[in-house]
């Protein structure tokens, strides 16, 4: 008996003692709905909050907010909520007793509640976590280093030393989310060798995720766009995951990644027009301002004019509602698409004026950009940001700023530049890039030349700071000895200055680190000298034989560039076929994977140097690929949309006279018609001195016609007929075309569908080109590619084809009259 009481009581111990070590507070913590439940239960219950209770508030006061609209989240409200300072207060006591995954959470849900990096809550938990990082399991590294990343402390040494973490511990993450939070947060402290191998690393996570979730690819390429690198297998792995999501995307994620491939370079033909389609859905639910100036921002440079025009009137209504930030987006936008609503341009440059005084300086730059290109007229607006930006510059020292802000003041008309101004700039020059050299030596010539009180005797302050420019670009130069790091200075520089100042010494470094030309920098590099149409054969015969021995390991999409500085200078190596075979033989096997714009372009650079295969050329011109590109076209930049265009035309030209054997048809006849309409141009006093000397020499001026048009559309600056005897022969009257005013040429649409005047037995067509410094590479007369392949082309028509450079022409011995007449007589009666 005394057993069974005795046993009862001890249960009865057991069950109130469960009751009693029951957590009350963390159990009606969980079970809230809205934050003043949560706050309630802080309030009643202070003193003996412990640290998992403030742990799980905090959590659910994010929570709450996350699970809410945009429009809808009052993060302000929360943080102003007397009992949120308790928590905080609470939090900043307890934070020895918080475990390692709560304290990086509870660091990342304060951040996210708009807790300010300097606040001493955030600031210990940062000082915490940096003593514990070593042993930090990875997902909480991965999240602690977003929570640094969040407080710009991206260069921190706590960053460097979580970079020390990723590199030796690489080879255990095992979770794609974990390792892309890690990549983008470390970008801009990682080698190249990191680099590579998180690339790596990335690429076989990727086979292992869900493909539903689209964010760890868009941090994949987030990564590469941090790092400046185009991983080409990675991208296209990445872009094929988001292109399955693309039916569930919003127009603010779609943006983003539209964005992050402009950075990259990288046109998707299928993801531009999946997203196009998207954010047409979403039109009609985009009702509000927010959802709205986001779609209009990623939908309005890719849409058609009906769509566009639904946007800007849309736009227009709800323009009022933009802030500062939003209203500068939609500018942007509307510049992009070169829109000419001027009642929305207006709303939108009044709701950037109300807005001046929240503008960073790269915000008020862009601004001002934006309005000057779409040529808004507000004198008092632009006077309100050329003072802003002049604040901005003379207390900037970071080097990109100061470029840019001077790059867009030298924009604007200004009587005189002020002195500190010019001594900012000359304050970072030192550190400046080579592209940054180069846009501040713009920004100065424009300033030269438009100062009134300078305009005959360049003032010496301008002529300082030339000079300097001039200095500091040859250091740079001298004293480069990493061909990638230079390479990626020179990807988007140009301009006078350059080629006057800098371009011989260029090349004389590129030669100097000719050993480090290899399988990934080699397309770089050729299209660096594509674009300066400098001629450097040592670098071109490198090249060449970099790409012949590692043509495996190039993508085939970068055979492209690799090829073009061949054709476009025409330069042919010693290895000239195993080149392009090789080229060839890499990227056949793709042809289906290309965009269809760059195969349009790679089948066009291979045409001009006179190589046709035969798989790209019936790709090309069957009807299934053409559909394609018209579809692709559409969601491309108006100039990018026009040059396809053309190569497309002097393709399918090229193809018509070189390989009849294909037949291939010709059907550019009404787009060259609308070009020869819309291209009166007029014709340059060399090509009248010659037309006129011409006539002298051929015995009449009706024997020789000016800007002939032959069959598939050439234009022949000169053509006369000669006789089997070598005599001119006359054009009648109605078929010659006079030279008008001023040099203008008269066109005579009606007929340049009519067929050429039949020549007497023996006699022969010559056609004479005055070739301008277009037509040859910029260190030598050495003519380019496309001078030769029109030279073949119109002696495929039946032309003998004279070409007049015009170093010639224009040389001491040909300095006279007679020197002339003589010099045609010799080209015309050899």
């Amino acid at each position: 008996m005394f057993r069974l009481r005795s046993v009862n009581s001890c249960l009865r111990r057991l069950l109130h003692g469960g009751t009693v070590n029951r957590d009350q507070v963390l159990e009606q913590l969980r079970v809230c709905a809205a934050e003043e439940q949560v706050f309630d239960l802080v309030g009643k219950n202070k003193a003996k909050l412990t640290v998992d209770h403030v742990n799980c508030a905090v959590g659910l006061l994010w929570q709450f907010q996350k699970e809410r609209p945009q429009l809808l989240r009052t993060v302000d409200l929360t943080r102003s909520h007397p009992q949120f300072l308790t928590l905080r207060v609470l939090a900043e006591n307890k934070i020895a007793h918080m475990n390692d995954s709560m304290l990086v959470d509870m660091l990342y849900t304060f951040l996210r509640l708009n807790m300010e990096p300097h606040d001493s809550l955030v600031q210990q938990l940062v000082s915490e976590a940096w003593l514990r990082v070593d042993r930090f399991p990875m997902r909480s590294l991965s999240k602690f280093a977003v929570c640094l990343h969040d407080q710009h402390l991206s260069h921190s040494p706590l960053m460097g030393h979580i970079t020390n973490i990723v590199d030796q511990k690489l080879s255990s993450i095992d979770e794609a989310r974990v390792l892309t939070a890690l990549m983008t947060s470390v970008s801009s402290l990682v080698s190249p060798r990191l680099r590579d191998a998180l690339i790596s690393r990335a690429d076989q996570l990727l086979d292992t995720t869900d493909p539903s979730h689209f964010n760890v690819p868009r941090r994949m390429v987030q990564f590469l766009r941090n790092v400046k690198y185009v991983h080409r297998p990675l991208l296209e792995k990445c872009n094929e995951m988001i292109l399955r999501n693309v039916p569930t995307l919003d127009a603010e994620n779609i943006g983003i990644i539209l964005g992050l491939y402009q950075s990259l370079q990288f046109n998707n033909c299928d993801f531009r027009l999946a997203a196009r389609q998207r954010l047409t859905e979403l039109i009609d639910s985009s009702t509000d301002h927010v959802s709205f100036f986001k779609l209009f921002v990623a939908l309005a440079p890719m849409a058609s004019p009906e769509i566009r025009e639904r946007l800007e009137n849309t736009a227009l209504l709800l323009a009022d509602e933009f802030n500062g930030q939003q209203a500068l987006a939609v500018a942007e936008a509307l510049e992009e698409i070169q829109s000419r609503n001027l009642s929305l341009l207006n709303k939108i440059a009044s709701v950037i004026q109300r807005n001046l005084h929240v503008y960073k300086s790269v915000e008020a730059a862009r601004a001002t950009q934006a309005l000057f290109l779409l040529q808004h007229q507000n004198p008092k607006l632009f006077t309100n940001l050329r003072n802003i930006l002049v604040d901005f510059l003379q207390c900037s020292v970071f080097p990109y700023e100061v470029t840019m802000l001077t790059r867009v003041l030298s924009m604007l008309p200004c009587p005189r530049l002020e002195d500190g101004v010019i001594s900012r700039v000359d304050a970072v020059v030192e550190q400046c890039s080579l592209s940054e050299l180069s846009t501040l030596s713009f920004a100065v010539a424009k300033w030269v030349r438009n100062d009134p009180s300078y305009r005959h005797n360049t003032h010496s302050k301008y002529v300082r700071l030339l000079q300097t420019l001039n200095r500091c670009g040859n250091e740079r130069l001298q004293t480069a000895d990493q061909l990638d790091l230079l390479l990626e200075e020179l990807k988007f520089i140009s301009g006078e200055w350059f080629e006057e100042m800098l371009l011989e010494e260029t090349m004389v470094t590129l030669q100097r680190m000719m050993d480090q030309i290899n399988w990934s920098n080699a397309p770089e590099l050729a299209f660096f000298l594509t674009r300066t149409h400098h001629l450097c054969p040592p670098l071109m015969d490198r090249i060449a034989s970099v790409a012949i021995e590692h043509t495996d390991k190039i993508h085939h999409s970068a055979t492209y560039a690799t090829l073009l500085p061949f054709s476009v200078l025409n330069y042919d190596p010693v290895q000239a076929d195993e080149l392009y075979d090789a080229c060839i033989k890499r990227f056949t096997p793709h042809i289906g994977s290309f965009e269809p714009h760059l195969l349009v372009l790679q089948a066009y650079s291979l045409a001009v140097a006179d190589r046709f295969p035969e798989e790209l050329i019936r790709e090309i011109f069957s009807v299934d690929f053409l559909g394609k590109l018209d579809s692709e076209l559409e969601t491309l930049s108006d100039a990018l949309n026009m040059r396809t265009r053309l190569r497309l035309m002097q393709l399918n030209r090229a193809v018509c006279l070189e390989c009849p054997e294909f037949q291939v048809p010709w059907f550019h006849e009404r787009y060259c018609q609308q070009l020869q309409r819309k291209g009166n141009s007029g014709v340059s006093p060399v090509q009248q001195q010659i037309h006129k000397m011409l006539g002298e020499v051929l015995g009449g001026i009706n024997c020789v016609q000016i800007a002939v048009v032959t069959p598939y559309f050439y234009t022949v600056d000169f053509e006369c007929k000669l006789d089997k005897h070598s005599q001119p022969l006359p054009y009648s009257e109605q078929s010659t075309l006079q030279m008008l005013d001023r040099g203008a040429v008269h066109w005579d649409t009606s007929s340049l569908e009519n067929s050429r005047d039949e020549l007497p037995p023996g006699a022969q067509r010559v056609a004479v080109d005055f070739l301008d410094s277009r037509s040859f590479c910029k260190n030598s007369h050495h003519m380019k590619g496309e001078a030769l392949m029109r030279k073949r082309h119109l002696e495929i028509l039946g032309y003998r084809v004279i070409q007049i450079p015009h170093f010639e022409w224009n040389s001491m011995e040909l300095s006279t009259h007679d020197a002339w007449k003589g010099y045609l007589k010799k080209k015309i009666f050899r």
